[in-house]
């Protein structure tokens, strides 16, 4: 099934919108839930595909799954892994699932924690460059896992029938990397010190859950954490926090479009340097406890450096800007007025999509894989809409956002992508004044 959205432009914008449960949060935490064989229920559970593609596969593996609630962030569940099926793993099933999301890599640190054994093809995800799984097998490896991996078949075997803690620096500060590795050693015997840890708002998430849980985690919110191995791990209630990328492409939108929306329960504390990065670019917004209200903008202007030199936005890890949202912050930048560097250091496809913006009118200098300067129109010129296809989550919404604030009809293909990681985001937008048609073909 592929999905197109047709695009109507220059809709404005008026109303309030709840962001989704975090979706990169929720891969962590439902794979989590195979710790234990006791309940454990997660609430704001995004409607996604990934994230359902990620419940159907725990469900294959033999964990029961109950909705127990709905609501504007998104679903409550109950997991019980009581009668976990570790055979399901030599199933062609098994391989055809699990290669076609990324996020299923992280189910194999609980496995080989639960179980000792574990086994995963080579995860699929965006096409936006080289993204390793080193950071994964060696701390695996480090606590004493077996680890190997069939090339004939593209297969992760691993044997973790006597893990030990230990110290280990990890080679970079991976958040699906450390929550893996994490998982695994909280039912590991003895203490691991994990230095160089991912420390974003939802590796803390997963931390507290597990502490919740019965493990012993200490330096939650740090780059250094320690964790001393428990026996076995109980139920618990979750619930994830707002989708941070979401409350970002949002602000995007309501400047692109001069609209004035409220984002509602925005997690204003768990946001880092997002809110900052969209006001150096000129976007107004006040906080009204945890929503951010954003007035409409007819003009908005990029500030420069202190000493008047052209202001760079670069990824970083936590505490420093997330790479997800650089995509929302270069389409934005098209409409201001001023200049802006964008240097995406992580992924080195991910600036691609450019092309497509410069179609519709934007003035870009794509510099190279990883740098483009935007130098905005400051409206004088509109976007013009244009027919396009989205490579990737974060890119098909920044064309999303690009479509809205055009003159004219784009369509943007595969937005499927878009469904990976934004709920119901045609119904939600045509909510607040859209104008996105879902074309669905087999």
């Amino acid at each position: 099934m592929s999905t197109t959205f047709e695009v109507v432009g220059g809709k404005r914008l008026k109303g309030s919108i709840v962001p989704q449960g975090a979706k990169n949060e929720a891969l962590q935490i439902l794979c989590a839930v195979l710790l234990t064989p006791e309940k454990v229920t997660i609430h704001h559970v995004p409607d996604i595909r990934d994230v359902n593609k990620l419940i159907e596969l725990l469900q294959d593996l033999g964990v029961i799954v109950t909705q127990v609630g709905n609501n504007d962030a998104g679903r409550s569940y109950e997991f019980c892994a009581k009668n976990v099926d570790i055979n399901y793993l030599e199933t062609p099933a098994f391989r055809k699932q699990a290669a076609e999301l990324r996020g299923s890599v992280m189910i194999l640190g609980p496995l080989l924690a639960r179980f000792g054994k574990g086994k995963i093809p080579k995860p699929g995800g965006d096409k936006i460059g080289r993204r390793r799984l080193d950071t994964h097998f060696l701390g695996f490896e480090k606590l004493g896992a077996k680890f190997n991996y069939d090339a004939n078949d593209s297969f992760y075997v691993v044997d973790a029938s006597a893990l030990q803690g230990c110290y280990m620096l990890l080679d970079e500060a991976s958040v699906t990397g450390t929550a893996n590795v994490l998982m695994t050693a909280v039912l590991a015997k003895g203490t691991t010190t994990i230095y160089n840890a991912a420390c974003e708002p939802y590796l803390q998430q997963l931390c507290k859950m597990l502490n919740r849980m019965g493990a012993k985690i200490t330096g939650v919110g740090s780059n250094l954490l320690t964790i001393e191995g428990v026996a076995e791990l109980g139920g618990t209630v979750h619930t994830l926090l707002p989708d941070m990328i979401e409350v970002g492409s949002f602000i995007g939108m309501a400047a692109m479009t001069s609209s004035e929306i409220t984002i509602k329960n925005a997690g204003i504390e768990h946001l880092g340097l997002i809110p900052t990065v969209f006001q150096r670019l000129g976007i107004e917004m006040e906080f009204r406890k945890d929503d951010i209200y954003i007035p409409s903008q007819t003009h908005y202007e990029i500030s420069k450096f202190i000493d008047g030199s052209v202001l760079t936005i670069a990824d970083a890890p936590w505490p420093g800007f997330t790479p997800d949202l650089l995509s929302i912050v270069l389409v934005v930048a098209t409409q201001a007025r001023g200049t802006v560097l964008i240097h995406q250091k992580m992924f080195e496809s991910r600036l691609f999509f450019v092309d497509k913006l410069i179609d519709m009118g934007a003035q870009i200098i794509l510099c190279d894989p990883h740098r483009a300067t935007v130098i905005g129109l400051d409206r004088t010129y509109p976007l013009r809409g244009i027919g396009m296809t989205s490579p990737d989550i974060r890119a098909g919404v920044a064309l999303l956002m690009a479509a809205m604030s055009a003159s004219g009809t784009s369509t943007i293909k595969n937005a499927e992508q878009i469904d990976r990681g934004y709920q119901n985001i045609d119904v939600r937008l045509n909510a607040l004044g859209a104008s996105i048609k879902r074309i669905e073909a087999q």
